[in-house]
């Protein structure tokens, strides 16, 4: 019996951007059941408390989409018993180890060469392209465990915002669910609480003056500029969610609606 997670948020200490995706309307006016899709930031630095409450989700399967980098970074995710970790590696939306390095070590004028006039953004919608038309398995291997046994499921990256806020809306396509309210659920993350924590290697006050916060603010924000990109690729390369969903993912009219099942009330 799945646990119906309460209205109120929890508050977890060292897990980012954690929330149901639960209550979300279809366009055939059906919503996402609560305690069936969670998403979040990693899990490598929950506290016992945390992992207590992941634990009492009943869980199926956490899908981590970061790569070596990121794990190497930031650790493995904490263990929760019973739960079965899938790792799938997504092109990373600013990608590369090399160029995290510089956005902790860069000194002003480097971040300026890196990031300024739209060139963060830029790496972001080119990034949010790449993911939809390049990571077509990955994708697939998601919404088929799903339709087969891997409910309720939790699905991450490091940040929450960008692999995941993808194969999040991924799946929300194949429920149906409304364009309006995927671009909602994925703005959440630029909500205080739940960001991604800007770590420089410098603690001096020049590492995070204005002007380096602004430079480095397209790749911590959420933009509904960005999902927009990954929506018209979707439209540009196959003709249409039904075509991308079948011909790219292999989700017949049959699986789409044993997801349905799974996840909708």
């Amino acid at each position: 019996m799945t646990q119906q997670v309460p209205s109120t948020e929890p508050e977890l200490a060292g897990v980012r951007n954690f929330r149901d995706v639960g209550g979300l309307a279809t366009t055939d006016g059906r919503r996402v059941a609560y305690g069936r899709l969670f998403r979040s930031g990693h899990l490598a630095h929950a506290t016992a408390s945390d992992a207590a409450f992941l634990a009492s989700l009943g869980l199926h399967t956490v899908f981590d989409f970061r790569n070596a980098a990121d794990q190497r970074l930031e650790g493995p995710d904490v263990e929760l018993p019973g739960v079965r970790n899938m790792n799938l590696p997504l092109t990373d939306p600013a990608d590369g180890a090399e160029f995290w390095k510089m956005v902790r070590d860069g000194d002003l004028d480097e971040l300026r060469a890196l990031l300024s006039d739209g060139r963060a953004a830029n790496r972001m919608i080119v990034s949010y392209r790449t993911i939809i038309k390049q990571r077509t398995a990955e994708h697939r291997q998601v919404l088929h465990a799903l339709a087969e046994d891997s409910v309720p499921a939790l699905m991450h990256c490091a940040a929450g915002k960008d692999r995941a806020g993808l194969s999040v809306a991924v799946t929300l396509l194949a429920l149906g669910v409304e364009r309006e309210a995927i671009v909602a659920d994925y703005l959440e993350s630029n909500a205080a609480h739940r960001r991604y924590k800007v770590n420089r290697s410098s603690s001096a006050a020049s590492a995070y003056t204005p002007e380096v916060m602004e430079l480095l603010s397209p790749l911590f924000d959420a933009r509904a500029e960005y999902l927009a990109a990954a929506f018209e690729t979707i439209e540009e390369t196959w003709g249409g969610v039904d075509a991308y969903l079948e011909q790219a993912l292999g989700v017949t009219p049959e699986t789409r609606e044993r997801l349905r099942e799974r996840f909708l009330d």
